[in-house]
């Protein structure tokens, strides 16, 4: 029987759209472009998910880009979320319905330690009855080491969890180690059929 519902929260609480993100600075084209590479789909992006301090992989970003977009990145890598944010539609009210239903709520995210310092600006997160962030303990998912934690930190039972993220290799590590889910293709009304089908109580 399901107990607890675990979100993600990239694409699936919040939008993460990077090239919204650099539009919203005002940068175009080939500026745009090279925003979008060198920072958000770089090495060094995702080893601040892995907990490294800004300090540490900025000067690596900032060596392949012009000096006029230097600042830029340094905002993105500091603070892109001191700006807008943008909830996925309809996910706000499946928290708060799954919360009074009685199920555990817990978040499970790749995400740099800066999410402690915006997270109750995202719908629903009042209802959160904890958080693992990668960035924490310097473990990302799919390592089978962040999910083990999730489940040893909150005395979870694997089996008694549904999974909500948004890429698929994901969901599959977490079918490894027992904990079913659905993966969110944003589209709340799938996911409210799925989670019905799974005997979770919601209408």
């Amino acid at each position: 029987m399901i107990k607890n519902i675990v979100f993600d929260m990239g694409k699936v609480l919040i939008y993460w759209d990077p090239h919204r993100l650099v539009e919203r600075l005002g940068y175009t084209g080939e500026d745009a472009a090279l925003l979008e590479r060198e920072v958000f789909t770089s090495a060094e992006w995702t080893a601040l998910d892995r907990g490294l301090p800004v300090e540490e992989v900025l000067p690596a970003i900032l060596a392949r880009l012009p000096e006029h977009l230097h600042a830029a990145a340094e905002h993105f890598c500091r603070a892109w979320w001191e700006e807008e944010l943008w909830p996925v539609r309809d996910m706000a009210p499946l928290v708060h319905e799954l919360k009074a239903a009685g199920y555990g709520i817990y978040l499970l995210s790749n995400a740099t330690t800066c999410l402690h310092r915006y997270f109750d600006r995202i719908p629903g997160s009042e209802c959160f009855d904890g958080k693992i962030v990668s960035a924490d303990h310097r473990i990302l998912k799919p390592e089978k080491e962040i999910y083990q934690l999730l489940f040893a930190t909150y005395g979870l039972d694997p089996e008694e969890c549904w999974f909500i993220d948004d890429w698929p290799g994901n969901m599959e590590a977490a079918n490894r180690l027992g904990m079913r889910g659905s993966v969110f293709y944003d589209d709340v009304p799938r996911l409210r059929r799925e989670l019905k089908a799974a005997g979770v109580r919601i209408e």
